[in-house]
């Protein structure tokens, strides 16, 4: 009797339904290459600076789903610097960071090159460059071995015993088992729908839990390499790592259910592709964002903001949450009250804030951009 998928015996032989998952992809392609053409139209300017939000939420959720916290400020700068854009270099990057970026953006910008065993050590290598996960040492830059014992995704580990979701094939199967999901990525599998190949990589890379640590950050970078092969560009303007993130609960058990299941993974894929047009519809009001931002700074290119207004305009302009208050916008730039009151008053006479009912020091206003 079988537990888990790859206990088949016709595994890697994952079967779905075609006809039935047809309308789910159809929709999904449909919202890409909508999306994508709107990105062509807004200007260079706007694109990149999608591009640097995209990457950023792609870098801080993969690691986010994984229990990691990684410094915003740090990874933009970051990518930033990696994407030449002037606001590069003004963070010192930790290592971890630098890694988490490292692996992104080559599996998004070398889309070209094919995926072997060293550019898998590679971007595990860029995940652990300590050699340590947490307070333990793990083999990097390589497929797992038996040393820890069978390779189990847990919970509930201080319980006896613990909740075992899963169990990945054992360490002697590794070589062959990569090889096979290796040569399938680089060649038969070129030929399929592409969102549907990239749902497939993601969940046999998981299933094979090849590393010792690390994973599903790789899996997610495979599903990122399948998908730029899809739209052969190197730019990337959402992130279905902060969809997953988003829909981490749901991610969780509809991978359970399927290593635990049959070689039948139309669920799977379906979730997927589901996943991916949600992670478009996301993309969307950030791109709105961008384009809102881009216009604003073209209206006002003659506009003598002050520092202070600017560091607080863009703030603004990045979602700001509540009202702005005097208060507020002397602990944003710090100033004195007075001096924040003062540049308030201005940005209110030009149109850009209206005052909220209500008076007294809490007064409070809000962002008029777009103009109501």
């Amino acid at each position: 009797m079988t537990k888990y998928i790859w206990q088949n015996p016709d595994w890697p032989a994952m079967r779905w339904d075609a006809e039935r998952l047809l309308p789910r992809f159809t929709e999904a392609r449909f919202r890409q290459g909508r999306f994508l053409g709107v990105m062509r139209d807004i200007g260079f300017d706007a694109r990149m600076e999608s591009e640097l939000a995209a990457t950023c939420e792609d870098v801080i959720k993969t690691s986010a789903i994984e229990g990691e916290v990684l410094n915003p400020a740090s990874v933009r700068s970051s990518i930033a610097r990696r994407l030449g854009m002037a606001e590069g270099g003004l963070i010192n990057n930790d290592r971890k960071v630098e890694g988490v970026v490292d692996m992104i953006l080559d599996a998004t910008k070398n889309f070209e090159a094919p995926l072997t065993a060293e550019r898998i050590f590679g971007w595990h290598a860029a995940l652990f460059p300590t050699g340590y996960s947490g307070l333990n040492k793990i083999d990097v830059g390589q497929w797992r071995t038996n040393r820890f014992g069978p390779m189990q995704v847990v919970s509930n580990i201080y319980r006896d015993p613990p909740t075992v979701h899963f169990e990945a094939p054992p360490a002697a199967r590794l070589s062959v088992e990569m090889g096979q999901f290796i040569d399938w990525f680089n060649g038969s599998s070129q030929s399929m729908d592409p969102l549907l190949r990239a749902g497939l990589a993601h969940l046999w890379f998981l299933t094979i839990h090849p590393m010792d640590d690390g994973n599903g950050r790789i899996a997610r970078a495979i599903a990122d390499l399948a998908v730029a092969q899809m739209e052969r560009s190197g730019q990337r303007f959402y992130s279905m790592s902060s969809q997953i993130e988003r829909d981490k609960r749901d991610y969780y058990s509809i991978l359970e259910r399927t290593q635990k299941g049959s070689l039948q993974v139309d669920d799977w894929l379906s979730w997927f592709a589901g996943c991916y047009g949600r992670a478009i519809d996301a993309a969307e009001a950030t791109a709105e964002r961008v384009v809102a931002k881009s216009r604003f700074w073209n209206v006002y290119a003659d506009k003598p903001f002050s520092e202070r207004q600017r560091k607080v305009l863009l703030k603004l302009l990045d979602g700001f949450e509540g009202g702005v208050t005097a208060k507020k916008w002397a602990g944003i730039c710090h100033c004195s009250v007075d001096t924040a009151q003062r540049d308030i008053n201005d940005l209110v006479r030009a149109g850009l804030l209206i005052r909220n009912p209500g008076g007294s020091k809490n007064t409070s206003y809000n962002f008029n951009w777009p103009p109501a």
